[in-house]
């Protein structure tokens, strides 16, 4: 018995010891499905698995349930807009919660996020629910909605 918990110990040692960027962390928190269907769909897999730095607001599988399935399916069909969406998410660089203010952010899609800080933080109009997720090419926080660009 030991000796399996030993072995056990290990072998999660040696998982925590593999690099993780920001789609290996998404996909193994397990709640981040459809964003990852999403960014394969609009082909920005290897760019998150790029060197970065990247800050991440990723909406959670709940958070695209909130769209019409009609919507969504759309979403997912227009690379265009979807690469939009998807990366008005993404902000250069690595920003932990402790380092966040509000104000405006430029995104990689090139519009800007508002952040405000009062009562909690949120990303335009979806509320931070989890923070500082690290990754070896930055940190995602978790969002309960999707935003959209302006």
């Amino acid at each position: 018995m030991k000796k399996l918990l030993a072995l056990t110990a290990l072998s999660l040692a040696a998982l925590g010891a593999q690099a993780k960027d920001i789609v290996d962390t998404a996909v193994a928190a397990g709640n981040f499905k459809t964003l990852a269907t999403a960014l394969q769909a609009a082909g920005l897999v290897d760019t998150l698995k790029g060197s970065g730095p990247f800050t991440v607001f990723a909406p959670t599988d709940a958070a695209f349930a909130k769209i019409p399935k009609a919507d969504l399916d759309a979403l997912l069909k227009d690379k265009a807009k979807l690469t939009a969406v998807l990366t008005y998410h993404v902000v250069p660089g690595k920003v932990m919660a402790k380092d966040v203010k509000a104000g405006k952010v430029k995104t990689v899609q090139g519009s800007e996020l508002t952040i405000s800080t009062m009562g909690g933080v949120m990303v335009d109009n979806a509320h931070v629910t989890a923070t500082d997720i690290a990754a070896d090419n930055g940190v995602i926080h978790v969002i309960d909605s999707v935003v959209l660009p302006k």
